[in-house]
């Protein structure tokens, strides 16, 4: 049994180590520049961290100390911890699988479509309460007040390699026919487009109250939950066997007889 305690006490101490990068990259999420008015949407991503390290602790102990109590417990709740982050996985590649930029002919930038994406997605940004707050921090966060600087031309802008926010927030959709003055102020053409987003930009609040606006937002949260979903594939796979071993240290410990408490600990 020295061997088990010593590979499980190794092995959740990593865990509490593996733990940290989710725990970061939530906390990344959240407080990024473009994304930290969708908070909402990445904290859940902080919580899962924090139970991997707390039942990463539990585990460690429970196998140092060889507490047969506490290691059950830790097995339990890793369980429950592997399936939790199972679903949390797959639903994060399920509700962003769907959407992507349109590429313009002679435009270097993208625009993006509300309708593109999950209709989980589009609720939590067609949420009024939300997208008030979302629209607030965007406009805080100036995402738009570099344009005018660094493009000074038509020629110039339609080369831009805007953000999916500028895209879609600070001009009106190229659709729409407006004509350019500056990257954030455009003239009204005599019979706008159809499109809903071309009767809702002005040049006061730009398109922050367009469906393009919003699928830009949503564009940031896909790219960034796939990265976070790719790192929690990683840790899935980990806990998966530290699960296993610690599974064959806790039959081991029933049929040995080697862990009745309060034991002495290995280290």
């Amino acid at each position: 049994m020295g061997f088990s305690n010593y590979l499980i006490g190794i092995l959740n101490f990593a865990t509490i180590v593996l733990s940290l990068p989710i725990i970061g990259g939530g906390i990344w999420l959240a407080t990024k520049h473009d994304t930290d008015c969708v908070r909402f949407l990445q904290w859940p991503i902080v919580l899962i961290g924090l139970f991997i390290l707390l039942v990463s602790i539990v585990g460690f102990v429970g196998a140092c100390f060889r507490i047969s109590c506490l290691l059950c417990v830790y097995l339990l709740v890793m369980l429950m911890l592997i399936l939790l982050l199972l679903f949390f996985t797959v639903f994060a590649f399920v509700v962003t699988h769907s959407g992507a930029g349109h590429a313009l002919a002679g435009q270097g930038f993208k625009e993006y479509r509300l309708g593109d994406y999950s209709t989980w997605l589009q609720n939590k940004v067609d949420n009024a309460e939300n997208w008030r707050s979302i629209k607030s921090c965007l406009s805080d966060a100036k995402v738009c007040n570099s344009l005018n600087e660094e493009y000074s031309s038509l020629q110039a802008f339609s080369r831009a390699r805007l953000s999916p926010l500028q895209s879609g927030c600070c001009k009106p959709p190229t659709a729409c026919g407006y004509s350019f003055v500056n990257p954030t102020s455009w003239v009204n053409p005599t019979i706008p487009s159809a499109n809903q987003d071309c009767l809702l930009w002005n040049n006061q609040d730009l398109c922050f109250n367009c469906g393009s606006c919003r699928a830009g937002v949503l564009q940031n949260i896909k790219e960034d939950w796939h990265k976070v979903a790719i790192l929690n594939v990683v840790v899935l796979i980990f806990l998966f066997a530290v699960y296993s071993i610690g599974c064959c240290a806790c039959r081991n410990a029933r049929r040995d007889g080697s862990f009745s408490g309060f034991g002495k600990p290995f280290l």
